[in-house]
């Protein structure tokens, strides 16, 4: 396979499973060639393949957009199984705890009352944390849940994450039936001026990553939206079912 075979290839995938849709901006050449890591020439001989197939159109003046989005395979889905960090956690041998605990409720907000499917000046349970890994900060934490969840009281939310728990044991602990999650996962440069920064003490920009999930029951509503933010020496991260990208793959030929 070519250099260029291997551009259009990347390029493609990361339409398939990066959650763009028919119209969505693409990034500018010189910024799209370096996240593929070749170079203009080959990026603009892949793009002209896509654009000949109609998945993308390029407007002179004013940048590449997304023309339409070949569907999935048939294992697009994954077929991973939903696990929490809890138990993932067990499995190393690591033990989880929580610090700057915050158990807030308000209304949903425009954003996340379109996640949800509600009315944004519905009342949700925000929970927001930061959780240690074996005594060391790796992650910041911040989940809503659908306002027509009954969580227990605050009180018994509270000890529940205090000893590890995540959202996700609570709303199964309450036989909620979530069934499935789609993930965005983005790398970010993170200061010590920002929350995440001082929640991991870091003096420099440094790099993260930061998974935006909404959680789904088996019959395919919404039931949890969460954003979290790991610190690079946190938590190894398990893959939960249609995992979307924000960058294609870096392409890579074969020595």
């Amino acid at each position: 396979m070519s250099l260029v075979d291997s551009t259009e290839q990347a390029l493609r995938s990361w339409l398939v499973h990066g959650g763009h849709r028919a119209g969505d901006r693409l990034p500018p050449e010189l910024e799209l060639a370096g996240m593929i890591g070749v170079s203009r020439g080959t990026l603009r001989v892949a793009l002209e393949r896509l654009e000949g197939s109609g998945e993308i159109v390029r407007r002179q003046g004013s940048g590449t957009f997304v023309a339409r989005v070949e569907p999935a395979t048939a294992f697009d889905e994954g077929l991973e199984t939903l696990v929490t960090y809890q138990e993932l956690a067990r499995r190393r041998g690591v033990m989880l705890a929580t610090r700057d605990l915050e158990v807030a409720h308000g209304p949903l907000g425009a954003e996340l009352a379109e996640v949800f499917g509600a009315e944004p000046d519905a009342n949700a349970a925000t929970v927001s944390r930061v959780v240690l890994a074996d005594g060391e900060p790796a992650a910041l934490m911040r989940d809503v849940v659908h306002p027509d969840v009954e969580l227990p009281p605050d009180e018994e939310l509270e000890r529940a994450i205090r000893r590890g728990d995540m959202v996700l044991d609570v709303l199964l602990e309450l036989e909620v039936p979530v069934g499935w999650a789609r993930t965005r996962v983005t790398p970010r440069l993170i200061s010590g001026s920002d929350a995440a920064g001082r929640a991991f003490g870091v003096r420099r920009a440094t790099a993260v990553l930061e998974l935006e999930e909404v959680m789904y029951l088996t019959s395919g509503e919404p039931v949890q939206w969460s954003s979290d933010v790991f610190a690079p020496w946190g938590i190894d991260l398990h893959v939960r079912r249609a995992l979307e990208s924000s960058a294609p793959a870096p392409v890579r030929l074969a020595t």
